[in-house]
């Protein structure tokens, strides 16, 4: 009887420490990694070719890795169960290694059918949680503890070497032609697990002791801010490791600056899981509102645009709404994948309250340019910064507010809006006072209806926090929405 075989499957665990199922592939005789490229992703409406290349340099640094312990990356285009029966056929596969995901519909959609060939093939498929996540978690009560004790556990067991197929040569990565891509306008900047580490050190060192200071301002925040995000999105670097690396520097630095900083920043790591979980507990809040109170608020169901807002589409997504921090941001945005948190917050307010356009539409667009995304945040944020979730305290940004606060000498949008101040530069498409107050009217009248409440004491049973350092529980007051709210905006 031939030896068992393990295949660990990388998704977006693209490293090497901290990888538990990575760890347990030395236990067999014989292992092999995987990287799946699949049809479904690259045609996804989310999928952007940026993060093509983001992901074929991190493959690139991961199989140098592996080469480096003798486990062969196999790096294949094609769909899961296919390439899983070819693989099982060629070498034999009895055991399938890979972290949990918590994705968009087609990835769910592929790990169920994952998951019946599996079982039809008598293939073990073991998984394993890499962040706070928690699968078929039945009530939020007590979950902040299971996220502390997750994150506080060892790490997976350090990998050393592994014994390969004999005479398997490596393979290419596949190139844009291959993919039947077009290579991205703007490369992103490199990836990796060494380049993730580096960037992790950097923060812990110095550049976090501006971390709450700075963050707001995109004057300040692209250097102040941890630069984890696309990352963590990759899983170039776990979410324990940047949270007990952190937690170490706190334990140990004199400086009181950095601790500040660093204190703020460890609290925003369990943010990030508490909103995945969210996607998780209901994978539909990627398509429909999470308050169903709200349907028919604003044109078009997420599913089917609406085409009498497409003009006003456009112009969001082009960065000419005539509202000079809103473009300057979106500019910004779409040349480098990354923009700080408050600045994405008031493009998601200003597209769902000044536009009164349904959040599908944009949220998918802002997909495609944030390098850094993530399915169970993005979501998740696009609904609470849009008031579509029921229970959240309504935040309507105003540009010139976010001007004055954070480029008041006017820097920001003179970089990022060359014709700013000039002719060339549009009028405002919409008129603020007027589109203001007919969304926040209509808001703030469903929210009072007794099927409203009522939703939405569910939808905070289901989805809210149950601890301090955890987003806090929705104001339960009369008052009207609240403009320039400064909390609760996470990316």
């Amino acid at each position: 009887m031939a030896a068992p075989t393990a295949l660990v499957w990388f998704k977006r665990d693209l490293r090497v420490r901290d990888h538990a199922p990575l760890a347990q592939a030395q236990q067999f005789e014989c292992a092999l990694g995987l990287v799946l490229i699949e049809p479904s992703w690259l045609r996804s409406p989310e999928c952007d070719p940026r993060h093509v290349a983001f992901l074929l340099d991190a493959v690139a640094a991961l199989r140098v890795d592996l080469a480096a312990r003798g486990l062969p990356l196999l790096v294949r285009v094609g769909e899961a169960v296919p390439v899983l029966q070819a693989l099982r056929d060629e070498f034999g596969v009895t055991h399938l290694l890979s972290h949990e995901e918590t994705g968009p519909g087609w990835s769910y959609t592929r790990d169920l059918a994952v998951a019946d060939w599996c079982r039809h093939q008598g293939v073990v498929w073991r998984e394993w949680a890499q962040t706070g996540v928690v699968r078929r978690l039945r009530s939020r009560s007590g979950w902040a503890g299971r996220w502390a004790q997750r994150m506080n556990a060892l790490e997976a067991p350090r990998v050393r070497g592994f014994k390969g197929p004999a005479g398997l040569a490596p393979e290419p990565i596949p190139d844009w032609g291959d993919l039947g891509l077009s290579a991205p306008a703007v490369q992103p900047p490199p990836a990796g697990e060494w380049v993730a580490w580096d960037t992790l050190q950097g923060f812990l060192a110095g550049r976090g002791r501006d971390y709450r200071r700075a963050l707001s301002s995109p004057l300040t925040a692209e250097t102040a801010c941890s630069r984890l995000s696309a990352h963590l999105a990759f899983g170039t670097i776990s979410m324990r490791c940047v949270h007990q690396a952190t937690a170490s520097t706190l334990l140990g630095t004199p400086d009181r600056d950095l601790a500040y900083g660093l204190r703020g920043f460890a609290s925003r790591l369990r943010w990030h899981c508490h909103f995945m979980q969210k996607l998780e507990d209901q994978p539909d809040l990627e398509w429909r509102n999470l308050a169903r109170s709200v349907d028919g608020l604003r044109p078009g169901d997420g599913v089917h645009p609406d085409p009498v807002n497409q003009a006003l589409l456009q112009a969001w997504c082009e960065g000419r709404t005539g509202y000079p921090m809103v473009d300057a941001c979106m500019r910004q945005l779409r040349a480098t994948g990354w923009l700080n948190f408050r600045m994405r917050a008031m493009l998601v307010s200003f597209a769902a309250y000044h536009l009164g356009l349904h959040w599908r539409e944009p949220g998918l667009f802002l997909a495609r340019q944030f390098l850094d995304f993530e399915p169970g945040i993005h979501w998740s944020q696009m609904q609470m910064q849009s008031g579509t979730t029921g229970i959240n305290t309504l935040r309507i940004y105003s540009p010139a507010k976010q001007a004055l606060d954070h480029d008041p000498q006017g820097q920001y949008r003179r970089q990022w809006l060359p014709e700013y101040g000039s002719c060339a530069y549009p009028e405002p498409i919409v008129d603020e006072r007027t589109a203001l107050a007919r969304i926040k009217l209509q808001l703030y009248g469903l929210r009072q209806q007794p099927e409203a409440r009522a939703e939405a004491a569910a939808i905070q049973q289901q989805h809210g926090s149950r601890k301090s350092g955890l987003p806090p529980s929705p104001s339960r007051s009369r008052r009207p929405p609240v403009v320039d709210e400064a909390q609760g905006s996470l990316f």
